[in-house]
């Protein structure tokens, strides 16, 4: 697969201000200041081929919006060095920007008081998008987001749902390569999250796009993303795909087990027990072939059962105990 993002050993550290309580500690400020240094990135590599879909992942103040933003050259790196679709952001911002966009879930490129269509040619002539071209487009995205009758509308009368479909169909308009999303779901009910994953995969699907998310939400990462990028304290902790994350760090499965009449359930001495009533149990085993395969061969040589589900623990727990541990 073609690299698309490379990042080589990039650091980005702030000077944040020394502040003391205090009359004369404050008058010492004034005329000299002292700082202190925060490392918000430490020293990470990364390479993003074309297409993927990758979540990057970490708590509050891990250094996940610090990296999009030195990414998109919001912000400028201390070191390193980086390249977004052969460019180097800091001697090529201009022509990197055609290439990207970003969707920051906290602030919106719409203007508040146009309506939707006219953001929409703004924007295309922002990006010195031929008009023909832009009219093709931009029908197009329109019909595939279902939102020919809101184009006409003030934004500040659209509901938030709304917005967000006409901030998406913005983030299109130029064709870009790389779609970064920074906690896009963040203030959507349940359908309307929904509604923007299926969006997103459909982009990255028919447009193309390498889509780069961060989430607290960790149904997005499921049902979004192949792969994921752990990162804590300005490092990165773990790459690789969701499949293997699951394989390494999940380590038990649940069962629950409904009989079809009242049932004195026998358990192996590695089933452990959740949750238990006359004709239900719910337990749980080590996530191994070995011990699955026990289970179902107890299950079926001697009971009668009417349902049986099988669950992984919440991905999002999981994810928990991984920033403990580290």
């Amino acid at each position: 697969m073609k690299k698309i993002i490379e990042v080589k050993n990039l650091s980005k550290k702030f000077k944040v201000p020394i502040k003391k309580q205090g009359f004369w500690n404050g008058l010492k400020n004034f005329f000299h200041q002292e700082y202190r240094e925060i490392v918000a990135v430490d020293n990470i590599s990364l390479v993003v081929g074309e297409w993927e879909k990758i979540a990057f992942l970490g708590p509050n103040g891990a250094g996940k919006s610090t990296t999009i933003k030195m990414l998109t050259w919001i912000l400028y790196y201390t070191s390193g060095e980086i390249e977004v679709c052969g460019l180097d952001p800091s001697k090529d911002r201009k022509k990197l920007v055609y290439n990207i966009w970003a969707i920051f879930g906290q602030t919106s490129r719409l203007w508040y008081h146009l309506t939707a269509i006219d953001t929409f040619k703004i924007m295309a002539m922002m990006f010195d998008v031929p008009k023909e071209i832009f009219e093709k487009r931009i029908n197009s995205l329109v019909d595939r987001f279902d939102a020919r009758e809101i184009i006409n509308t003030p934004i500040r009368k659209l509901s938030l749902w709304q917005r967000i479909k006409c901030e998406v169909i913005t983030s299109l308009i130029n064709s870009p390569k790389i779609l970064f999303l920074d906690e896009p779901t963040i203030w959507l009910d349940i359908i309307a999250k929904q509604n923007l994953r299926d969006t997103i995969n459909e982009i990255n699907k028919t447009e193309n796009t390498t889509i780069f998310l961060t989430s607290h939400d960790l149904w997005d990462v499921e049902k979004i993303c192949d792969r994921i990028v752990i990162i804590n304290y300005g490092k990165i902790l773990f790459d690789g795909s969701l499949v293997q994350f699951k394989k390494d760090y999940i380590k038990h499965k649940i069962f629950k087990i409904k009989f079809t009449q009242n049932t004195e359930f026998k358990k192996l001495d590695f089933m452990e027990t959740i949750k238990e009533e006359d004709d239900y149990i719910e337990f749980k085993i080590p996530n191994s072939k070995e011990y699955s395969q026990k289970t179902f061969e107890l299950l079926n040589s001697k009971y009668d059962i009417e349902d049986i589900i099988i669950e992984n623990p919440n991905i999002e727990d999981v994810i928990k105990q991984f920033y403990k541990k580290r």
